[in-house]
């Protein structure tokens, strides 16, 4: 398989990419991390260095949390009126519009993905976090509580109330694979709360992350109140998880990683969310609409590689219609055109590294080595080794690794049911709990089967529908907390009761 280099066509990306290496942001000024250590970020698709970006250790992080700290102490920015800090949030959304084309390319060219996944999903919801988030700016209220104390003092009164605060200096760290709005996930919440934040990019993806905070500190966002330390996760995210003066940590990516964040924030009790791992199902009843089902089931599935959270990558269709659904499935997956994600006939590109190829891969040949059908793709391409085929697989043991455990690329296994009861139980054996979809013309289906599957989402006849306003979390060990919604803000906020004798 051969891949084209193909040069961005935005020249501020051409020049940005020129930098000799790429620093930290930390209290409002752009600094070298203090062993002057670096990292090449790659371009998956050709195996090629794109920049260089600095490496930081403990020592930098202390750096960037005490700059948090700083700025949230003197309160300039928790202080600032509602409706002035709306507006900045609204700058910033302005800014990333402005600036859709050229973050669009810095994704794809970081991440790999598709340039239209960036263009017209990924990066315009990051800036309708921002919005939706200055609206919630000005909805940060109380409430007044009547009180029954009875031995309050003869001819006094009591009053009592409750102010929400902001937590503090919050740790966002987040994934690879849509760096943007990970980072708009978090930022637009903690920001708006009143929050100072140290962010964390993966260092598979930190360029979107960087550029981004090129363009808050262009809409006059404070010094200090963002700062982005860049550098491994072993070390960056480890410190900032431990670190005793970061009040909260956001965090997004693996099962595994978040049980290591959770150590470390034990030392001072800080709050956490965590959005993790799924390993979502997909059900076809016998009635569904099975052009739009087989479709669905597809995108739920090859959608940016498989790199999604919420990922159909378990296909349970009722076995009047397995195979048709499943011939269906393999048809697209075959017609998927591979390719550098900024060509124009690109639909899928390569996954985020070599490494997760790899791991992607071995899944796949153990499952075929333990006796699961591959009905299509499977291959391992592209001069990097990092396209992995649009994959179906039939006939795995529900035990079986590639079932039970997150692959997170183009991968899915399909298996029939009979009956509602046999597929809720087939839904609901994992160890995950963060979406799933179910495809079905019977509303009396569509209704028991969202009740007994649990998720934290449940779509019907529909699979990654998003809306900043709509919830996302999971059940089991998907995570702790809901980002996105009204109610997110509530993740950077504290409740203070306040009561008087008067």
């Amino acid at each position: 398989m051969q891949i084209e280099n193909i040069a961005p066509a935005q020249e501020t990306v051409r020049e940005w990419l020129k930098k000799p290496r790429h620093q930290l942001l930390i209290g409002g000024q752009w600094v070298d991390p203090a062993v002057g250590r670096t990292l090449s970020t790659i371009n998956p698709a050709t195996g090629e260095v794109l920049a260089q970006i600095a490496a930081a250790d403990a020592g930098d992080v202390d750096r960037a949390v005490a700059a948090a700290r700083k700025a949230f102490d003197d309160g300039q920015w928790r202080s600032m009126t509602p409706a002035i800090r709306a507006r900045l949030l609204w700058r910033i959304a302005d800014l990333i519009d402005a600036h859709i084309d050229e973050l669009s390319e810095l994704e794809t060219l970081d991440q790999g993905k598709a340039l239209y996944v960036g263009r017209w999903a990924e990066i315009p919801m990051a800036a309708e976090q921002f919005r939706f988030f200055a609206g919630l700016c000005t909805k940060v209220t109380g409430d007044t509580i009547p009180s029954s104390i009875n031995y309050q003092p003869a001819g006094k009164r009591v009053a009592a109330y409750t102010t929400k605060e902001p937590v503090g200096v919050v740790a966002a760290i987040t994934p690879w694979n849509s760096p943007l709005i990970m980072h708009a996930m978090k930022l637009a919440p903690a920001l708006a709360a009143g929050c100072t934040v140290v962010l964390k990019p993966a260092e598979e993806t930190s360029l979107t992350a960087l550029r981004l905070a090129e363009l808050l500190v262009e809409a006059g966002v404070p010094a200090g109140v963002v700062n982005v330390v860049t550098g491994l996760g072993s070390v960056v995210g480890a410190a900032l998880a431990a670190h005793p003066q970061v009040d909260k940590v956001a965090f997004t990516g693996s099962t595994q990683t978040g049980r290591a964040i959770l150590d470390g924030a034990k030392g001072n009790l800080k709050k956490v969310t965590l959005e993790l791992g799924g390993k979502s199902p997909v059900v076809i009843m016998p009635d569904a609409d099975l052009d739009a089902a087989i479709a669905g089931a597809a995108n739920a599935i090859f959608f940016n590689g498989g790199q999604v959270c919420v990922a159909g990558s378990r296909l349970y269709v009722h076995r009047s219609i397995f195979d048709k659904v499943v011939e269906g499935v393999a048809e697209i997956a075959r017609g998927i055109r591979l390719g550098h994600g900024l060509s124009p006939d690109t639909q899928m590109g390569p996954l985020v590294s070599k490494r997760q190829a790899d791991r992607v891969k071995a899944y796949i040949d153990a499952a075929v080595a333990d006796g699961a059908t591959l009905v299509t793709g499977g291959g391992q391409k592209g001069p990097a080794g990092t396209f992995i085929e649009p994959t179906l697989i039939t006939n795995a043991d529900p035990k079986s690794a590639i079932v039970c455990e997150e692959v997170f690329g183009p991968v899915v296994v399909a298996a029939p049911f009979d009956d509602v009861a046999e597929v809720v139980a087939a839904a609901n054996d994992t160890e995950f709990g963060l979406a799933a979809s179910v495809w079905t013309q019977d509303l009396s289906a569509a209704h028991r089967l969202s009740s007994d599957i649990r998720a934290g989402t449940v779509w019907v006849n529909c699979h990654s529908f998003w809306d900043v306003a709509l919830p996302i979390g999971g059940f089991k060990q998907s995570g702790w907390g809901r980002e996105s919604g009204a109610g997110a803000i509530e993740n950077y906020l504290e409740i203070k009761t306040v009561c008087m004798v008067l």
